[in-house]
């Protein structure tokens, strides 16, 4: 019998759809993942294998070969560990064949069963919500997938649980989009005495979404005025709220899944390497450039910058 289960791969901060198909034959014992995973997804396995153990199951003694396609696409991440455990929990019969059949699945598992949350949450649920499917992802990343709206989200807490509520004996409430509240202690402008010339630029840069150069000599308040240039910017709108969010979701850096309304503030070290600035790498990933946008990205020290 072969299941199938929908999830996703990121190219930057676009989701593209991947099929997890698991099948379940007679033959030698044996756990194999094809389709170009990664360590990641290869070491799936052994969570798989725990997260079944702790809730009273095991794989069966059968040939066990998981394909995530499209093939020719790199795979990377730990949340293809659920879809995989909804597939084989499908084909070895514990799921009916249809009960995931219309959702796009995210998570990781804990060795306990237990679903811990993972990157990318926000734009793989604004893609279930244009491809109107659902979306099951893990409890503390529910507040995220929220902001989505249009897709019925399950966030479940344990595998267990999500089990039991496919199955229709046991209910998880839907999740409820969160901002994160602005913090009281942000800096301030007003904390600033004298630097008028100084304040006034700051000023004319906010109102305009002008770029800035400030020089003089160490100590003059160069990067203290900058930290500061967040404070006097209006908040996010909506549409920027989100954009930025993706982007943060990608790089794993929202906190609790909660959206802020808060301008990013980015000031990376001038030693900082190329990727590291502007994003890419072996496995790439947002750079300090695509984290600052619709905000503040504070390049100290400009001329030492290696570009």
């Amino acid at each position: 019998m072969v299941a199938s289960i929908q999830t996703v791969a990121f190219e930057g901060i676009e989701a593209r759809p991947v099929e997890v198909q698991v099948q379940v034959v007679s033959g030698l014992p044996a756990f194999t993942i094809v389709g170009l995973p990664d360590k990641a997804v290869n070491e799936a396995r052994e969570r798989v294998r725990a997260a079944l153990s702790a809730i009273g199951m095991s794989l069966p003694a059968q040939r066990i070969t998981v394909n995530l396609s499209p093939a020719d696409r790199p795979k990377e991440g730990s949340h293809y560990d659920l879809p995989i455990v909804l597939g084989l929990l499908t084909a070895m019969g514990v799921l009916e064949q249809g009960a995931t059949a219309e959702a796009v699945v995210m998570g990781e598992l804990g060795l306990d069963a237990s679903i811990r949350s993972v990157h990318g949450i926000l734009p793989a649920a604004f893609f279930a919500s244009g491809s109107e499917a659902g979306f099951i992802c893990p409890q503390a990343s529910g507040a995220e997938a929220a902001w989505a709206g249009g897709a019925d989200i399950i966030a479940a807490p344990h595998l267990l649980a999500l089990i039991n509520h496919l199955r229709g004996t046991q209910i998880l409430g839907a999740p409820e989009p969160k901002v994160t509240e602005a913090p009281e202690t942000r800096l301030d402008l007003a904390d600033i005495k004298g630097q008028e010339a100084a304040k006034r630029a700051l000023e004319i840069s906010a109102a305009g979404g002008h770029t800035l150069l400030m020089m003089g000599p160490p100590g003059s308040g160069k990067s203290m005025l900058a930290s500061r240039l967040p404070g006097i910017l209006p908040p996010l709108s909506a549409e920027e709220a989100l954009e930025t969010s993706m982007v943060a979701s990608i790089a794993g850096t929202l906190t609790d899944g909660t959206i802020s309304r808060a301008r990013p503030f980015r000031a990376p070290h001038h030693s900082a390497s190329q990727p590291a600035l502007i994003g890419g790498g072996a496995k790439a990933k947002p750079g300090e450039v695509s984290l600052a946008h619709a905000g503040v990205l504070f390049l100290d020290e400009l001329k030492l910058l290696e570009l």
